[in-house]
Formats: C-alpha cells, sequence, structure tokens
C-alpha cells in the first residue's frame, strides 16, 4: 500500500520561503510521476510541479516558474518543494500525489496525501 504524507506548511509573510516534504511509503518514489497540486479557497485543485525522477525531469505550472523547485532524495524516499518569493496567491492547501504517467491534470494521480496548508500573509 502506497501512502504520502505531506508535512511543512505553515504561515509566512510574502517575500518568505518555505519547504513542504512528502514522504513516500509503499514503493520508491522514483517509479512514480510524483506531483504538487494546491486548493485555493473555494477553488478547484492545481497543478504545481511535478517530478519524473527515474528521468530526471521536472515541469511547473507558469504562476510558479522561477520560484519553486521540485525535488527528490532517493535514499529518504521524499519528494519536496522548496517556495520561495511566496505571494498571497500562493495560500492554498498544498497536496502531494502519485501518477503512473506524465500528467498535470489531478484526475490522474492515483495515490493523494492528506494535504498541508500553507497561508501567505500580505
Amino acid at each position: 500500500q502506497v501512502q504520502l504524507v505531506e508535512s511543512g506548511g505553515g504561515l509566512v509573510q510574502a517575500g518568505g520561503p518555505l519547504r513542504l516534504s512528502c514522504v513516500v511509503s509503499g514503493r520508491p518514489f522514483s517509479s512514480f510521476t510524483m506531483g504538487w497540486f494546491r486548493q485555493p479557497p473555494g477553488q478547484e485543485r492545481e497543478f504545481v510541479a511535478h517530478i519524473r525522477r527515474s528521468l530526471g525531469t521536472t515541469y511547473y505550472a507558469a504562476s510558479v516558474m522561477g520560484r519553486f523547485a521540485i525535488s527528490g532524495d532517493n535514499a529518504k524516499n521524499t519528494v519536496y518543494l522548496q517556495m520561495n518569493n511566496l505571494k498571497p496567491e500562493d495560500t492554498a492547501v498544498y497536496y502531494c500525489a502519485a501518477a503512473g504517467g506524465y500528467y498535470t491534470d489531478p484526475r490522474e494521480y492515483i495515490y493523494w496525501g492528506q494535504g498541508t496548508q500553507v497561508t501567505v500573509s500580505s
């Protein structure tokens, strides 16, 4: 059974950094495409970034390009989302998820974490 557990959310001032972690258990995360998604209040879940560790490839939503970085640590079986220069519009519940293919559509992701709240104050 694959399980994903996120951590690292919190309250941060605009312009500040935050790093989210997603610990994967049950299978090596490198066997999946690992994605980060977010759901702002009252809005639909949206794609943020994904990584295909086995291919060494990453992909980002335009809204976070240049500010966020996704990475992974094989030894810890953990995926990270480093978020810099945070903006109030980044406020959302952030989820990590695992998919078998290279997708940005959340409906294609099989496994999900419980989410972690990120709040950016202005």
